[in-house]
């Protein structure tokens, strides 16, 4: 902080011991090393407030960044989502017009129409390709979502007369049977 050299520190000494005495030199050595140890802890701390609030600022500035990439990312991806919803929309409208023109019919079907989708499929007369699009073959009668769904039966246990002879416990040897 100050430049002050051995030798100007001697003269500030003996200068303070002229006019200051021998009797309260000490005295007040000692209030002025509290002084400068108080004014060194009230520098310290402001620095170390200084240096908390600059990281504070840094990372506000990292989670707006965060946040923006958040936002940047979701549009991104709200954007690839609508740019694939309507490829996806027009195929089925292609794939709802090549059926009705297969089948012969001119009839409307209106999107998300659950009665007229039932009776809708691409796949040629008994063959069922479904192509997850719950589309059941041509000519068929609608199977229940719950009935699709139901699970393979477990195979049944084996039978009693089936099992092996059942083994006679063998005893420990060493002891008596």
């Amino acid at each position: 902080m100050f430049d002050v050299s051995l030798t100007e520190l001697m003269v500030i000494g003996v200068v303070a011991l002229i006019v200051i005495g021998p009797e309260r030199l000490p005295k007040v050595a000692r209030t002025v090393g509290h002084l400068l140890g108080r004014a060194q802890r009230y520098v310290n701390d402001v620095k170390s407030d200084i240096q908390r609030e600059i990281e504070l600022d840094e990372l506000r500035k990292f989670k707006t960044e965060m946040e923006d990439a958040a936002q940047g990312v979701q549009q991104s991806l709200n954007e690839t989502q609508a740019s694939l919803q309507e490829p996806v929309q027009q195929f089925r409208a292609e794939l709802d017009e090549v059926a009705r023109e297969a089948s012969g019919k001119a009839a409307p079907v209106i999107v998300g129409d659950a009665g007229a989708e039932a009776g809708r499929s691409i796949a040629p007369p008994g063959q069922n390709h479904n192509l997850d699009l719950d589309l059941p073959a041509a000519g068929s009668a609608p199977v229940p979502a719950a009935a699709a769904q139901q699970p393979a039966p477990a195979p049944s246990a084996p039978k009693a007369d089936d099992a092996a002879p059942a083994a006679k416990p063998v005893p420990p040897s060493g002891t008596p049977s």
